[in-house]
């Protein structure tokens, strides 16, 4: 501190506060070293947890469905996320590599936005299931066959990839001249459209119209009266489902989207940490995803008690 203001006198006014500045916000070892434990937990959490949902829809015969082929999928991308981003974050930041093109940086930020996007089109189309699940029962073995979730799942994993290329593009030929700026904003922008928002309003209508049509069932079944308490447990149930799976969803993406958003389209490139906490929020709903999706059914979660204790080891239980 006392070299700082010996500094401070002999330097100019807008130095002294950019060289404070720098002191105030280093970052101490006692910082890093929690930071690392921090993300070396949810790294091992997330490939645990995902690995589980994997193994029981592999392994399990009974779980060979196409909702859970969709799940399967989803539990591959946020497994990823554990076992590859979450490590390359804790080696090279996002505001580390916000302005640096090196070879890792583009890998890391490449497969960030590729297994992010893939995660929240699977979240998307997973819910396009439910809804022809629940609001069109009659048809849902026609509809939604294995052709059509193969379609589904090529699109989660093609789509998120053919943009990353896009913004990597945009990215380094904005920098090279000033006209390449538009261009840039206009990937950045298309591929927030089709990877975010679009999937985030369709998921929204849809369990909405799931909630209205369990519902009425509810309502249906509570004309009989020995029906009535189940009926107020299926209303329920539904609800907390519905509410924990939109929950979860906004309060770990939307604020990392909203927030490039606004940056991408401002003057301002000085986000400070705001980029990487909202980024880790983020990322932490891969971690979450297992125990929404799999520990609301009581079939996986006998499927993980199998699992852990090991007997899945030494007797068939296909």
């Amino acid at each position: 501190i006392k070299a700082f203001f010996l500094k401070a006198k002999t330097f100019p006014l807008n130095t002294c506060y950019k060289l404070a500045l720098s002191v105030l916000t280093e970052t101490t070892s006692t910082a890093c070293l929690l930071l690392s434990l921090f993300l070396s937990t949810a790294s091992t959490v997330t490939v645990c947890g995902n690995l589980l949902v994997i193994t029981s829809v592999v392994y399990f015969r009974q779980l060979h469905t196409p909702t859970n082929a969709l799940i399967l999928s989803l539990a591959v991308a946020d497994l990823l996320v554990g076992a590859v981003v979450l490590p390359l974050t804790m080696k090279f930041s996002v505001s580390t590599c916000l302005y640096n093109r090196s070879v890792f940086c583009l890998i890391r930020s490449s497969l960030d936005m590729i297994l992010g996007s893939c995660s929240i089109l699977n979240l998307c189309f997973i819910s396009v299931d439910r809804y022809y699940a629940v609001c069109q029962p009659l048809t849902y073995r026609f509809k939604i066959n294995n052709h059509v979730i193969g379609v589904m799942i090529l699109i989660s994993w093609l789509l998120p990839a053919l943009f990353a290329v896009g913004f990597q593009l945009g990215f380094n030929r904005a920098n090279c001249v000033q006209r390449c700026l538009s261009f840039a904003l206009v990937t950045q922008f298309i591929s927030f459209v089709f990877l975010f928002y679009l999937p985030l309003i369709l998921m929204l209508c849809l369990y909405l119209k799931i909630f209205v049509v369990a519902q009425k069932q509810a309502n249906s079944l509570q004309k009989h009266t020995k029906s009535r308490e189940n009926a107020n447990k299926m209303e329920k149930k539904a609800t907390k489902t519905l509410a924990v799976i939109m929950g979860v969803f906004l309060l770990c993406w939307l604020p990392s989207f909203f927030c490039i958003t606004i940056v991408s389209f401002s003057r301002s490139s000085d986000t400070g940490p705001l980029i990487e906490i909202l980024n880790w929020l983020a990322l932490s709903n891969s971690l979450l995803n297992p125990f929404i999706y799999a520990f609301f059914y009581s079939w996986f979660r006998s499927a993980f008690l199998l699992i852990i204790s090991g007997k899945i080891f030494f007797t068939d239980l296909t």
